[in-house]
């Protein structure tokens, strides 16, 4: 195995990593199709427009479905900035 040196192993390394963004290119790719809105509606349904919480339950069971719920913004967000040029 070749060990690579100096500071150009690094830069290249960089430059292999997708910049934030191409990743909101390919969310905008994958959810602004007709199947995308699909699955992203379906989604927000069964996250953000239900209860994070219910009144008994365990303090920790509505910091996991918020958790749920913030990934779906995150995509929602990527989605948005990806029209954003």
């Amino acid at each position: 195995m070749k060990v690579e040196e100096g500071w150009e192993y690094f830069e290249q390394q960089e430059n292999k990593k997708a910049q934030p963004k191409d990743i909101d290119i390919l969310y905008g790719k994958v959810f602004k199709s007709e199947e995308g809105q699909k699955v992203l509606s379906h989604l927000r349904a069964i996250t953000i427009e239900q209860p994070t919480w219910y009144p008994g339950e365990d303090s920790s069971f509505g910091y996991v479905r918020e958790g749920m719920a913030d990934l779906v913004r995150q995509i929602e967000r990527r989605v948005t900035r990806s029209s954003n040029g």
